[in-house]
Parts: structure tokens; sequence; C-alpha cells
């Protein structure tokens, strides 16, 4: 892996990682170790969608970042989407410690299958654990679970209803609540965004593929990042 760092004109460091080995298979292990120096702002993105192969035998792919955000720093997490292939099996963990004073911007979008390709998963495996804590309280736990058959269970009218894309976005800050009634403005029917506690606000997006989840996820993102995106997003 290498980390690209494009001019920024505005305050703040862009960090752009770029997966040399062009995906991500099973038996890779990558490992992503950051800190965030207080009162500072980090945005890390991908130069590209992440891309999950058909893994061999019982092999297993897995990705861990863990993020330490010191006293009144910002971090964004803003990779662009993950794309799972049939047979792929991926296992990811990010956990992001926030000390005081700290925000945190976290996006997880997810593709199954390239839409256009008419592509289908029945043999795949994905295992997702995001954490985020103050110190060593835990303030956010989330885990995705999904094998076998995958786009069968997600067709299913209560749980995805046919839906190949989606997007977790969690937002962590004092002003939290301010956008709670915007954010619920800019995303779909098949979306919705939560306020838990005072500073955690929380949304998911589904949509029928990943040309209609970046049209509602952009808009959020800019929203809640009070800027436009790394540039790598619109290109």
């Amino acid at each position: 892996m290498k980390l690209l760092f494009p001019h920024n004109p505005s305050e703040g460091l862009d960090a752009v990682l770029l997966n040399t080995a062009g995906g991500i298979t099973g038996g890779d292990r990558f490992g992503i170790d950051v800190t965030v120096a207080a009162g500072t702002a980090l945005t890390m993105t991908t130069q590209a969608a992440e891309r999950a192969y058909r893994a061999q035998g019982a092999e297993v792919g897995q990705l861990v970042t863990r993020i330490q955000v010191k006293e009144n720093a910002r971090f964004n997490w803003l990779p662009q989407e993950t794309i799972l292939f049939e047979g792929s099996a991926l296992a990811r963990q990010l956990d992001i410690i926030l000390e005081t004073g700290a925000r945190a911007l976290v996006a997880e979008p997810l593709v199954i299958g390239r839409h256009a390709m008419g592509e289908s998963l029945r043999r795949s495996s994905f295992h997702d654990r995001i954490t985020i804590s103050f110190g060593p309280e835990p303030l956010f736990i989330d885990v995705t679970e999904l094998t076998g058959d995958i786009t069968g269970h997600l067709s299913k009218p209560s749980i995805a209803n046919g839906a190949t894309a989606m997007a977790l976005i969690v937002f962590v800050a004092p002003e939290a609540e301010g956008h709670l009634e915007p954010v619920r403005a800019l995303l779909p029917e098949t979306a919705g965004a939560s306020l838990i506690g005072d500073k955690l606000l929380v949304a998911r997006i589904l949509a029928a593929d990943s040309f209609e989840l970046r049209k509602s996820l952009i808009p959020v993102l800019a929203r809640l990042n009070g800027a436009a995106l790394p540039r790598c997003w619109m290109t």
C-alpha cells in the first residue's frame, strides 16, 4: 500500500490510500495504523473503489484499520466503495478512538457485485466490524455479516428489496443534532438517519446500484464535512 498527499487548498491534510495490489483476495493481510495529532484535521480516502476478488479455498482477506484521534482533532474516514465479487471472502475491522473534543465523520459504502455487469454473489462472505469510542468507553459498535447467497438474501423485501449498494454514515460532533433534519431532507426513501445521544448521528442508505448510491451519499457527506469531498471522489 501507498499513501498519496494531494495538494489541499483548505486547512487540514488529505491522505489517499492506494492499494498497489489492485484489490484484496483470500490470504491478503492489510493493516493501517494512524494517529491524528491534537488540534489537526485529517481526511483519508482511497484513490478508487476497493475490490474484493475471488478467494482460494478457505482463505480470507483481512483489512484492519486503527485510528487514534487526539484532543480537539478532526478525522474524516471517506473511502470510496468496496466492491464484492463472486467468491470473495473479506473480513474488515475499523477501530476509531477519540480523545476529548475530537470529531469524526465515517462513511463505508459497499457494493454487492457490479450491477451493470449483471453480477450476483452466490458463494461469498463479508464480515465488517466498526467501533468508535471515547477513550475506553464504547460509543458506537456496528457489525455486518453476509455469507453464502448474498444476492438472494438482499433480494428479500424485508431485508434490502434487491438493493445492491449500501452505505453507513457516522458523524460524531457536538453539532450533530443540528444536521439531523437537513440530512434527512437529502436522503431517498430507502435511507434513514437518527440521532443517538447528543453527539452521534447515524445514517444508512440502500440503493439499486453504486451510481444511485453516490447521488445520495455525496451531498450528505459534503454537508457533514463542511466542504467538498476529496478530488478523487469526483473523477
